[in-house]
C-alpha cells in the first residue's frame, strides 16, 4: 500500500517526513491520493478526502483537506525538529517495530511514533532524544545527508600550529565529548615536557621505536618525528576511525609519509619525492592494549581521557629494559580529592585533601605504576613527576628483574596524616602492628587533642619523584628546541630536585652531566668525552658500577618528600614575611629549602614543621597599628632556633599555647 511512499523516500533521498514546508505535506497527500480505492468514480465526496502520509489508515483515515491540514500541523508540523531549513516531522508508519505485547501476538499491530534522522536515518523515538543526537552528529562536524563514515568537509577545519607542526582540527576540537580529534591547546606544556623526556632519551640509544597510543589528531608524534628524525620511529595509534584519517591528513599536510598497518601495507600513501624513511609514521587503528601487547617499544605514551591504569598492565609487558613509560592522567577530581570513592576505585588508594594534595596525586600515580611494573617482574625509577591544575604527568624508566621490583615495590607505604596540624610521616617498614602508630608523628596531637587525630593515607609511594641529571638535560634540550614554556617549569624542577632556591640555580651540575648516575650505572649521553663503556667487557662494568656507587650519595641525596603551605600555617593577626625572606631564613638556620612547583606559596624544606612553624612566627610582625617596630618577634615560651640550626625536633604544646591558641582560631 506504501510502496509509493518508499519510493519517494528513495528518490528524494530523504524519508518523507522530511520537509522545508508544510505545503510539501499535504502535496505528498495529492500525490498518495490515487492509491486509496473508491466504490464508485461518481462519487466526488471520496475523491475529495485524502490520506495522511505519515499515519497508517488505521490510525487516521482519509478525511477532507482542511481537515487533514489541521492533523498535518497539530500532530506533525508543531513537534518537529529543525535542521538548516528542513523539518524532521513525526512519523506513525511501520518503519519501527515495537516490541509484541504480553498475550504474545508477533503481528505489527502497532508502531511506535519516531523521527527520522536527516543525516544518519536513525529512527528516534523521543523529541529530546532527537534535538540531543542532530547535536551531536552538528558537535561531529557531520552535517551531510546520509552521512555514515565520510569525513566533514575541509572547509569546517581550522589549521592549529604549535611548535612548527600544523595540525587540521574540528571546530569543536576542545570538546572530548562531543568530538572524536579532541585538541587542547591547554595541555601544550604537557607535550612539550614529554618532547622534551624522549629527546633526552633519544641521545641514549638510536633509532627508539615510540608510541603515542592516543594520538587524537596526532599532533603529539608529529612533533617527535619533525624533530628529532631519524632518532625515532614514531608509531600513533587511535580506535576511532575518523581520527586514524585525521593523523593521516595531518601526517600529509606536515610533509611526512604514512605507514598502515600490516593489513594495509599494500595501499600505502606517500607524500613527497625521495624523502628518507626517517619521515615516515606509521599509523595504526586497534585498542591501546592490543597494539602494546603485539609489538615491543622502547618509549610510550599513555594519555587517555581519564585514567590510565586501565592500560598499565599492558604497557609494562612489552616495553624494552631501560626504556621509558609517561603517562597523563586527567581525572583530577578523583586525584586532588574531590571524589574519593573514584579514587579508591581505580588507584586502590585513601585520600584525603591535604595541603599537598598534588603532591599526593602524583605519589598515588607512581604506587598504580609500580605495582603494575611489579607484577610484569620490572621495576621503575622516577625520571619527572608533575602535578598542575589539568593534569598528573609521570615519567619512569623501566628496570627488568626480580630484584629492581621488589626494590620498588618497597618503597610503596602508607602515610599518616595529623588532621590537626598537617604533619606527615611514612609509615615504618615491617608487617609487625604497633601499639601506638601516632608515636610516629613527630607532633603530640594526639596526646593534648580527644579523640583520633590522624588518618592513614594510601598506599603511595615513598621516593624519590624527581632525577636531577635527567631534569638538567630536558632543560638543554628544551633550549635547543626553543620550547620557551617548558623552560621555567624545568628550572622549577631543577631546583625542587635540589632542594636549593633558584639564586643558587646554574646550568652545570656539581658532576660532570654527561656522566649522569640513574640506577646505579651510568647513562651514556652524545657529548660524553673520555667516558665510554666498552660492550661485552665485564671489567670495564665493573669499574663503572664501582665509580657510581662511590658517588652515590653525592648524587642521589632526595629531596625531603611533601611540602608546606605558608599560607596554612601563618598566623592570624601576624604579617607574615616575603616567601623569598623566608626561605633565606629557612636556609640561615641550616634546612635545606626550595620552591615547589606544586603550589606557588608551598616550601619543601627538610625542617619539621614545629620548626618551620617556630620561624615563621619569628619572622611574622603584627598587623595592629601601635605596634613594635618591624622585625622578630618573640613570644613566651617561643622555640630558640640557633645560628648553626640546632633544635629539637619536638615541641611540646605547653611551650607554644598562644601560638595554638591562635592555630585553633584559625583553623
Amino acid at each position: 500500500m506504501f510502496n509509493f511512499q518508499i519510493f519517494l523516500g528513495f528518490f528524494l533521498d530523504k524519508h518523507i517526513s522530511i520537509q522545508r514546508h508544510l505545503a510539501d505535506l499535504e502535496k505528498l497527500a495529492d500525490l498518495s491520493e490515487g492509491e486509496f480505492p473508491t466504490t464508485t468514480s461518481q462519487n466526488t465526496d471520496l475523491c475529495e478526502r485524502k490520506p495522511c502520509p505519515l499515519c497508517p489508515e488505521e490510525k487516521f483515515k482519509a478525511c477532507y483537506s482542511h481537515k487533514l491540514h489541521r492533523h498535518l500541523q497539530n500532530l506533525h508540523w508543531k513537534v518537529s525538529v529543525e535542521f538548516e531549513g528542513y523539518r524532521m516531522c513525526i512519523c506513525h508508519l511501520s518503519c519501527r517495530p515495537v516490541k509484541p505485547n504480553l498475550v504474545g501476538d508477533q503481528t505489527l499491530s502497532k508502531m511506535g511514533a519516531h523521527y527520522h534522522c536527516i543525516i544518519c536515518s536513525a529512527t528516534i523515538v523521543r523529541r529530546t532524544d532527537m534535538i540531543g543526537h542532530i547535536n551531536r552528529h552538528v558537535n561531529k562536524g557531520e552535517t551531510e545527508s546520509r552521512f555514515i563514515t565520510a569525513r566533514a568537509p575541509k572547509s569546517s577545519y581550522e589549521v592549529v600550529k604549535e611548535s612548527a607542526t600544523d595540525v587540521q582540527v574540528l571546530p569543536n576540537h576542545s570538546t572530548p565529548q562531543k568530538t572524536d580529534s579532541y585538541f587542547n591547546p591547554k595541555m601544550k606544556l604537557n607535550r612539550q615536557l614529554i618532547f622534551c623526556a624522549l629527546a633526552v632519551f633519544a641521545g641514549e640509544r638510536k633509532p627508539i621505536e615510540c608510541l603515542d597510543a592516543f594520538g587524537a589528531t596526532g599532533i603529539m608524534g608529529l612533533q617527535w618525528a619533525k624533530h628529532l628524525r631519524s632518532s625515532v620511529k614514531v608509531t600513533i595509534n587511535d580506535c576511532n576511525e575518523n581520527s586514524v584519517a585525521m593523523i593521516k591528513e595531518n601526517c600529509h599536510l606536515n610533509k611526512m609519509k604514512v605507514k598502515l598497518n600490516i593489513k594495509e601495507e599494500d595501499d600505502d600513501e606517500t607524500v613527497g619525492n625521495g624523502e628518507e624513511n626517517s619521515d615516515t609514521i606509521e599509523v595504526t587503528k586497534m585498542d591501546a592494549n592490543v597494539v602494546m601487547h603485539l609489538r615491543s617499544f622502547d618509549f610510550i605514551h599513555l594519555d587517555p581521557f581519564g585514567t590510565s591504569v586501565n592500560y598499565l598492565d599492558s604497557a609494562f609487558r612489552n616495553v624494552r629494559n631501560l626504556g621509558i613509560v609517561s603517562l597523563t592522567s586527567t581525572d583530577i577530581s578523583s586525584l586532588y580529592a574531590k571524589a574519593q570513592h573514584v579514587a579508591q576505585r581505580h588507584y586502590g588508594c585513601n585520600i584525603v585533601r591535604t595541603e599537598y594534595y598534588k603532591e599526593l596525586a602524583a605519589r598515588t600515580v607512581i604506587a598504580a605504576v609500580t605495582r603494575a611494573a611489579a607484577r610484569c617482574n620490572k621495576g621503575i625509577e622516577v625520571l619527572l613527576a608533575v602535578a598542575l591544575e589539568h593534569f598528573v604527568l609521570v615519567v619512569v624508566r623501566v628496570l627488568r628483574g626480580p630484584t629492581p621490583a621488589d626494590d620498588s615495590a618497597r618503597k610503596v607505604r602508607y602515610l599518616i596524616h595529623c588532621q590537626w596540624c598537617e604533619e606527615r610521616v611514612f609509615q615504618k617498614e615491617g608487617n609487625m602492628m604497633e601499639e601506638n602508630p601516632y608515636q610516629q608523628l613527630p607532633c603530640d596531637c594526639h596526646g593534648s587533642m580527644p579523640g583520633k587525630t590522624a588518618v592513614l593515607l594510601g598506599p603511595l609511594w615513598s621516593g624519590s619523584l624527581f632525577n636531577t641529571g635527567f631534569l638538567r638535560r630536558m632543560l638543554l634540550e628544551a633550549v635547543k628546541y626553543g620550547l620557551d614554556e617548558a623552560q621555567p617549569l624545568l628550572k622549577t624542577l631543577v631546583c625542587e630536585s635540589e632542594c636549593t632556591t633558584l639564586k643558587h640555580f646554574s646550568t652545570h651540575s656539581p658532576g660532570d652531566e654527561n656522566k649522569q648516575e640513574e640506577c646505579g650505572v651510568y647513562i651514556r649521553t652524545p657529548n660524553t668525552s673520555g667516558f665510554c663503556c666498552a660492550a661485552g667487557k665485564r671489567k670495564s662494568e665493573e669499574v663503572l658500577r664501582g665509580t657510581a656507587k662511590r658517588q652515590r650519595a653525592e648524587h642521589s641525596a632526595e629531596h625531603p618528600p611533601f611540602y608546606y603551605n605558608i599560607h596554612r600555617h601563618s598566623i592570624k593577626g601576624m604579617n607574615m614575611p616575603k616567601l623569598n625572606k623566608f626561605l633565606s631564613y629557612l636556609s640561615e638556620a641550616g634546612y635545606r629549602v626550595s620552591r615547589t612547583h606544586f603550589d606557588p606559596m608551598g616550601v619543601r624544606t627538610s625542617a619539621p614543621l614545629a620548626q618551620f612553624k617556630a620561624i615563621l612566627m619569628k619572622y611574622s610582625t603584627p598587623t595592629y597599628v601601635g605596634a613594635q617596630a618591624e622585625g622578630p618577634v618573640h613570644l613566651p615560651g617561643e622555640t630558640q632556633v640557633g645560628e648553626d640550626g640546632g633544635c629539637s625536633s619536638k615541641v611540646s604544646c605547653s611551650a607554644l599555647a598562644p601560638q595554638l591558641s591562635l592555630f585553633k582560631s584559625r583553623l
